[in-house]
């Protein structure tokens, strides 16, 4: 039987159609099977969350309720603490109150008692006015008596008794002031002493006497000729220049500088000592050293201030005071290097406040800068104590080293220790021996008139000033004065000497007086 094509093909489509459909419906069966079990799965998810959320809503109402509770603890126990607190301020309160009641008691009483007192008061002062007018009723009654029996006057019998009584009183008044003068000694000497010892003891300083002149030494004497120049023209420009004077003469090997200024003769010292090492000498030349000089000098100036002020711990230190110090370094007083002076009260000053238990560096700076008005006193009018005040007041300086600066030679009032301290110990710097030097014709014109001061006293035979004018021995006549007597003339004669010389240190007086009987057996 012959096969047919068609057939063959519709059977295989047919195979093709319903191999498809059977696939399809197995594939819908998986798919139902699996969406069930999905939801299934779904639904035991759902239930575990809830069960999950549940528990967890649970937990958080515990702990909230857990927290409410703890924060109500801590409420009611700060509640508490604050009644335990209004309590206790109650009942301090209530005892305050009790006090004040007692206290007000106390105080109206004693307003009672002072009211009472100040009646009597009145009442006694009324009696004792009258009192006091018939006092002086009946003083005025036997002042009239005595005038008719005396026949003196009131003011002459005043005058008569005052004089009896002061000649009889003089030799006991002299007594009584020469045992309380000898009290007072034997308790300050002692101390004052032992201070002041200790305070030298412990000082060891040199001193630099330097006059109004320098001298710089010549190569040969025919550098003078190149000095004075053609005509003299490079002397006066080197003079013009620097302000101070060049002496020429004779001495071989050596010009002289003179000049009162320190700092200007400075400057010319160093000029000139660069003109004679270079030898080109004309004006211009002079000028450049010159210059040059003057730089050096103002160097020197600033570093010698700061030294100085770091050397007694013045770290803050205005610069205006710190040049004024390096300025005292060509400053002298009675041959006194001024800044040395300085430094050395500056280390007395320390070393007596360390005694005295005072500020021993407040105490070094007042004697630093005592004398720093002397840098200035060549070109400012005014006492150096007064101009130094004055600018240390300018760039605010401490009261006390103010104080100190204007009143360590007593021209103002002082409210505080260390310008006495700064007093004394200038006084203690300046009568070192050797320290200071003055001109003869002003040291013979104060032994004279230590002299002159001494025997113009009456009762006083002779005079000697001895000690180099720091002593005076009194010889008196022992028929004139008494051993009293003695006693007022010598603080007389010490007085009189304080009021009329300025001099360092101080001057001892000592009154002799004794009497000789002189027998000769033969």
């Amino acid at each position: 039987m012959p096969i047919d094509p068609v057939s063959i093909i519709t059977g295989a489509v047919g195979g093709v159609v319903a191999g498809g459909i059977l696939a399809s419906l197995v594939m819908k069966g998986n798919k139902s099977k699996q969406l069930e079990e999905t939801k299934a799965e779904a639904e035991r998810t759902r239930q575990r969350m809830i069960e999950e959320g549940r528990a967890e809503i649970a937990r958080l109402k515990a702990e909230e309720a857990e927290a409410q509770l703890k924060n109500r603890k801590e409420m009611d126990k700060e509640l508490k603490q604050g009644l335990d607190e209004l309590r206790a301020a109650e009942k301090r309160l209530e005892r305050r109150e009790d006090l004040l009641d007692r206290k007000l008691n106390v105080v109206e009483r004693k307003e009672q008692e002072v009211e009472q007192l100040e009646a009597k008061r009145k009442e006694l002062m009324a009696g004792i006015q009258t009192k006091n007018e018939e006092l002086d009723r009946m003083i005025a009654d036997e002042r009239v008596k005595l005038q008719k029996i005396a026949s003196l006057t009131t003011e002459q019998a005043k005058a008569m008794l005052l004089q009896r009584v002061e000649s009889d009183i003089a030799s006991e008044v002299a007594e009584l002031t020469q045992r309380a003068l000898n009290r007072a000694k034997e308790a300050a000497e002692q101390e004052s002493r032992k201070v002041i010892l200790n305070t030298i003891q412990r000082l060891a300083s040199d001193f630099v006497a330097e006059n109004t002149v320098a001298t710089i030494d010549l190569p040969n004497d025919d550098m003078k000729g190149r000095i004075i120049g053609r005509e003299g023209r490079n002397i006066r420009a080197f003079e013009k220049a620097t302000g101070v004077d060049v002496i020429v003469d004779d001495t071989p090997g050596v010009v002289v500088l003179s000049g009162f200024e320190p700092v200007r003769r400075e400057v010319a010292r160093l000029a000139m000592e660069k003109l004679v090492v270079d030898g080109r000498i004309h004006p211009t030349r002079i000028e450049e050293a010159v210059g040059k000089a003057e730089k050096e000098v103002a160097s020197s100036i600033e570093k010698n201030g700061r030294e100085a002020a770091i050397e007694f711990g013045c770290h803050d230190l205005h610069p205006k005071l710190q040049e004024l110090l390096g300025r005292l370094r060509y400053r002298t007083s009675y041959g006194q290097n001024v800044l040395n002076h300085s430094k050395e009260v500056a280390h007395i000053c320390g070393l007596l406040a360390a005694e005295l238990k005072l500020d021993v560096a407040l105490a070094k700076r007042c004697g630093l800068l005592h004398d720093c008005g002397k840098a200035l006193d060549q070109e400012m009018e005014g006492t150096h104590p007064k101009i130094g005040m004055d600018i240390a007041q300018g760039v605010n300086e401490r009261v006390e080293v103010c104080e100190a600066i204007g009143g360590h030679h007593g021209d103002i009032e002082i409210h505080s220790l260390y310008p006495i301290l700064v007093q004394v110990a200038d006084a203690i710097s300046a009568a070192r021996p050797g320290a200071r030097r003055e001109s003869l014709e002003k040291y013979i014109q104060r032994m004279k008139r230590l002299e002159e001061i001494a025997t113009s006293k009456s009762g006083i035979e002779k005079a000697f000033a001895i000690q180099a004018g720091r002593e005076v021995r009194v010889l008196a006549k022992a028929d004139q004065l008494k051993d009293g007597d003695c006693a007022r003339t010598a603080r007389e004669i010490a007085k009189q000497i304080e009021d009329e010389l300025s001099y360092p240190g101080e001057v001892r007086v000592t009154l002799i007086r004794e009497s000789r009987f002189v027998e000769y057996a033969r």
